[in-house]
Parts: structure tokens; C-alpha cells; sequence
């Protein structure tokens, strides 16, 4: 299976990818989360919404051998990548970007473990708490930290339901922010 994923099948295999991370990037794009729910629309909120996004499309292939297991970790590693591209066009120097990038993937693991964490136990609140404590830190009360976490919760109703064969051949779909239902 890694063979034909990486192999003589490389471009069709890529095209499904970039496909998978098109709908990550834009799930974690939502004018919405920005603009109404008050997560800083900067690199560090980009990172964070971005970061929820692909734990929930790791939380969704979890336990899923073959090729969707492949193709988690292909999208860490693209995930990983444009995260540092950014840091570069963020004007990083080559000797800075190591350091980062070593704080972003701590950052990104630590995040990781509380959200799955709060998904595994269905537990709102404990969502809610983790998510203000990590993307609005500066704010004390941050109530759309609440909406921001139904919103996980939807999004990880409406990725279970897609079936793995169609996640590996490209296709992903989140919930609109913002519809989802408290």
C-alpha cells in the first residue's frame, strides 16, 4: 500500500492530498471564526484554527490502517510544511525557523492532547476551556470560546459520518461555522 501511495501513482496521490489539505486550510478559514467569535485573524489564530482543523481530520482517521493511516501522516508532514513556508515568508531567518518550528509542533502536540481529550469524553466545557486558554490567552473571558467548541464538536459529528473511501480519495466537507447547533 505505502508503495502505491508513494510510487508510480505519486501525482494522482498528491492531487488527493493537496484536496484533503484545500478543505483543512479552508475549514480553518471561515470568515466567521474571525470576524464573529473573535479569534485573532493573525499568524499565531491562523495557526490555531488551522491546528483544529487538522486534529479533527486526525481525529476522524484515527485508528484507520492502509492508506487513510498514510494519508494522516502525509497531511502532518504538509501541515508541518506550510507551517513552516509561513514562518519564512514571515521573514524567519534560516537559523530561527528550527527553533520554531520545534515550539509550533509542541504547541500543535500539547493542543492535540487536551482537544482529543475533551472530543473523547464529549465534554463541551473542557473544550471550551482549552480553546480560550490557547487562542485568546489574553482575553480572561472569551464566551465564543464556547460557540468555537460546539463547533468542534459538529465538525467531529459531520467528519464521522464521511466514510473513510471517500476521505481517501479526496473528498472531505466540514459544517459551516456558525450553523452548528449549541
Amino acid at each position: 500500500m505505502f508503495q502505491r501511495l508513494f510510487g508510480r501513482e505519486r501525482n494522482a496521490n498528491r492531487a488527493v492530498t493537496e484536496a484533503l489539505y484545500e478543505r483543512i486550510v479552508a475549514a480553518a478559514r471561515q470568515t466567521v471564526l474571525y470576524s464573529e467569535w473573535a479569534v485573532p485573524d493573525t499568524p499565531l489564530g491562523r495557526f490555531e484554527m488551522l491546528s483544529l482543523a487538522m486534529l479533527l481530520f486526525q481525529h476522524r482517521l484515527r485508528g484507520e490502517g492502509g492508506t487513510a493511516g498514510e494519508i494522516a501522516q502525509v497531511l502532518i508532514d504538509e501541515f508541518f510544511t506550510d507551517v513552516e513556508h509561513s514562518l519564512r515568508e514571515l521573514g524567519i531567518s534560516d537559523p530561527g525557523v528550527p527553533k520554531r518550528m520545534k515550539r509550533l509542533a509542541r504547541m500543535f502536540y500539547g493542543r492535540t492532547a487536551a482537544y482529543t481529550d475533551a472530543l473523547d469524553r464529549g465534554d463541551v466545557g473542557a473544550m471550551a476551556l482549552a480553546l480560550a486558554r490557547n487562542v485568546r490567552p489574553d482575553a480572561g473571558a472569551w464566551p465564543e470560546a464556547t460557540r468555537l467548541a460546539n463547533y468542534a464538536f459538529a465538525a467531529q459529528r459531520t467528519l464521522a459520518t464521511q466514510p473513510v473511501e471517500a476521505i481517501c480519495t479526496g473528498t472531505l466537507a466540514y459544517p459551516e461555522a456558525g450553523r452548528e447547533s449549541s
